[in-house]
Order: C-alpha cells, then structure tokens, then sequence
C-alpha cells in the first residue's frame, strides 16, 4: 500500500474508532432500518411508480435509472474486487459490526452509490425533492459507518461513484435511447 493510502487508512481507522469507541450509540434498530433502506427494494418501487403514475418525467427517469445502476453495478464490482479493502471487522480484531454485510470488501459503499445515484436523478427530474433524496442517501451512508459495515472513506467513495454513473447515463442518454427505440443502427 502505497503511502498516501496508508494515511487514507489511518485517518479512516481513527475516525471509525472514535466514532465508535467514543461515543455511545443507542440507535442502532433505526439505524439499521435505515441502512436496510438502501438494499434497492425502494428505490425500484419508487420508479416503478413514477413509470406508471408520472407520464411527464417517470418513464424517462425508469430508463436512465436502469442504465445507471447498470453501469453502477458494474464499475462497484470492479473496484471492489480490485481494491479488497477488509471490512473493519476484518481489520480491527476487537471489534464486531452489527450487522453482517452481503460481501467480504468495504471499498466502495455500494449502498451509499445506490442512493446517491437515485438522488441525483430524483433532483434532476423532481427538484422539489432534492433535499430529501439527498439527505436520505447521506443516512443510508452514515447508516454504513454507524453499523460498522464500512470506513468514511468508503462512503465517499460511493458517493462519488453513484453521482458519477448517474450523470453519465443522464448525458448518454440522448445519444443511444434514439438508436434503441428506432430499431437499432442495422
């Protein structure tokens, strides 16, 4: 591990162990639905909805959703396979998460890149929520760390992958959603 992310590791270690060693957190049932929140069962009823429900913005939101979380899904698996940053349970020996993460590796969150790209297209289409989408998905986040499933980096890292990936199937969508509907280019 090269220099720089030593230090990124140190700084993340300390930040978690303060977070949990320090404080005293009594919220962990809220804190865990909230968390459970992210798993994406929402986020597909959500549009699914606006799809049947909101001619004006919904289906298009469903298609650029869809290819979103494609790619998201995609570049996740990747880096996270890459890096094989351990969970912090995995790294510090006293310490146990409270709940048990669907995978091995922390880095990235992909809970934290779900909501954060289901925020960003929420604001982009339905502005009125941004705040709310915004703050949910900061939860979700929080949610990671507060259950000691990942580090703050990690979070920040999703955060920047799932915005990524939403603003480049927003902006690709214009280009291949006409050669799709008309056919194809054969």
């Amino acid at each position: 591990m090269n220099n720089f992310l030593q230090r990124v590791h140190q700084w993340d270690t300390g930040a978690f162990l303060w977070l949990h060693v320090t404080r005293n957190i009594g919220y962990r049932k809220s804190v865990r639905w909230i968390s459970h929140s992210g798993d994406g069962y929402g986020y597909a009823l959500i549009a699914l909805a606006l799809f049947w429900l909101e001619p004006n913005h919904g289906p298009t939101l469903f298609v650029i959703g869809l290819s979103a979380y494609a790619l998201e899904v995609s570049v996740y698996f990747v880096v996270k396979n890459r890096v094989k940053r351990n969970r912090p349970e995995a790294s510090l020996d006293f310490y146990q998460a409270w709940i048990t993460p669907s995978d091995q590796f922390s880095f990235p969150s992909g809970h934290t890149a779900a909501a954060f790209l289901f925020a960003f297209l929420i604001t982009q289409y339905y502005p009125a929520f941004a705040l709310p989408a915004y703050i949910w998905a900061a939860m979700i986040g929080s949610s990671r760390v507060l259950l000691g499933v990942h580090y703050p980096s990690d979070i920040a890292a999703g955060a920047v992958l799932g915005t990524l990936c939403a603003v480049a199937a927003l902006y690709a969508y214009p280009i291949w959603w006409p050669i799709v509907t008309a056919g194809g280019p054969w």
